[in-house]
């Protein structure tokens, strides 16, 4: 696809971006070219070049993100020039460890995926960086942690940082105002609030839950059940499969009963299992619903509908700690880059000031400085910024389940839709997930 596409749909499609089972769809090396036979290792350095410099970036991104950061980047130091080297992502996964194993890499490349790409040594080891700039002081912990790998690329979460984030996407609930106002509903702020709008809102008459399933997104509603009661820690060792790890818990146990209560309760719209998230989101900018689960990729297409009458809240948590779902865009300095101290700087210019409404102004999150980020007073914008910054604090970023392994995604659409029709017990969804896991980390 070489069309530019919106925010929604790159967000959408970062969903898998760090799935280990899929990884990178080529494993080979350029003809002629030799991958690293160890780490790169040596100093470091923050300083810029003085003279004439260009910076080559390669990537998949056309929502206009990463062009926006490089030209910001340039009219910064003017002397670097950055070459943006933009290939469809269908072609550019199925080519990056070509390009990187190439005596031609460039400086920084856009890492959807770990798994082979850092098993072959493509790719470098930013944690130097990391300590030069200061980044596990500026980053929670839950954003760098996404992209730290074991060596062998089976394990997400810890060993070394392979990338940095150019801008995030997350997932919280949206609200419809007027509907709201009219049960005398505000944002819920704890769980029991928010199931009490539910009842209140059936009681009236009113659609509790707008919910597009056929793509399996009622992933959101359990896995923010998830969060919440577990907590970000908990639930992101079993997304980034940490041996022992399982989704049996009490989170899970609440999630899995929850998404078949609402079911039963007729508190999803028929059919949801045959609407597409695009779907469920036209109807909900229609009126049609109380609540809707989704990301932030979908706050232009709600807002330009809706107006002043919808608004965004992460959904609650059981101790108060703001969780989200959610994972970036990031770039990896490839073990050949010709450039990697500039490289470098370009990705800690990403969690600058300057940055961050570059980074908002084209759908995504701001890596950091939230507080900076410029929105229509009382917009769902607005409330998604200050969502993000409460999450950020409270260091709740959690990966999308579906990222776990290859299959998790597709078991998850299958086993949801089942479990929403009544032809499954919780139980037996919950047994499905960590089955799948068990399989996707052996």
């Amino acid at each position: 696809m070489s069309t530019r596409i919106s925010p929604r749909t790159a967000a959408t499609s970062a969903l898998l971006v760090a799935a280990l089972g899929g990884v990178t769809a080529c494993g080979g090396l350029t003809p002629g070219g030799s991958a690293p036979t160890a780490k790169p290792s040596g100093p470091v350095s923050t300083a810029l070049p003085e003279g004439k410099a260009t910076l080559t970036i390669a990537s998949s991104e056309n929502a206009g993100t990463t062009k926006a950061l490089a030209e910001a980047f340039h009219a910064k130091h003017p002397h670097i020039t950055v070459d943006f080297q933009y290939t469809g992502p269908e072609d550019y996964d199925k080519s990056l460890n070509l390009k990187l194993s190439s005596d031609n890499a460039p400086d920084l490349a856009l890492l959807n995926k770990l798994g082979t790409t850092v098993k072959a040594g493509l790719v470098r080891d930013l944690d130097p960086y990391a300590e030069a700039y200061g980044w596990n002081d500026t980053y929670p912990s839950g954003q760098l942690d996404q992209w730290r790998a074991t060596d062998d690329g089976k394990q997400l979460g810890t060993g070394d940082l392979w990338a940095a984030p150019a801008g995030f996407s997350i997932v919280g609930v949206y609200y419809n105002k007027e509907l709201a106002s009219k049960l005398g509903i505000s944002a819920p702020t704890s769980r029991a609030a928010f199931d009490a709008a539910l009842a209140k809102a059936k009681a009236a008459g009113v659609l509790p839950v707008q919910l597009g399933n056929l793509g399996g997104h009622s992933s959101f509603i359990v896995q923010s059940i998830v969060d919440s009661v577990d907590g970000a820690a908990r639930t992101s060792d079993w997304v980034n499969g940490k041996p022992g790890s399982t989704v049996r818990t009490p989170g899970g146990t609440d999630a899995a009963n929850t998404l078949a209560d609402w079911a039963e309760k007729g508190y999803f719209p028929g059919g949801a299992n045959g609407t597409d998230l695009p779907g469920s989101v036209a109807k909900f900018s229609k009126g049609e619903g109380l609540f809707l689960f989704d990301g932030n990729w979908d706050a232009k297409a709600i807002g330009d509908s809706m107006g002043d009458k919808v608004g965004f809240f992460p959904f609650p948590g059981a101790d108060d700690k703001a969780t989200a779902i959610g994972t970036s865009l990031a770039y990896a300095i490839p073990a050949k880059a010709e450039n990697p101290d500039l490289a470098a700087a370009f990705l800690d210019f990403m969690n600058s000031p300057g940055a961050a409404q570059v980074q908002f102004s084209t759908g995504f999150l701001p890596v950091a400085h939230a507080d900076r980020v410029k929105t229509p007073a009382g917009s769902v914008k607005s409330d998604i910024v200050r969502a993000w910054d409460r999450v950020n604090k409270d260091d709740g970023l959690v990966n999308f389940f579906a990222n776990t392994d290859a299959t998790m995604n597709d078991t998850l659409t299958s086993r949801s839709q089942q479990l929403i029709g009544g032809k499954i017990t919780s139980e037996a969804y919950l047994d499905a997930l960590q089955n799948d896991w068990t399989k996707g980390h052996q």
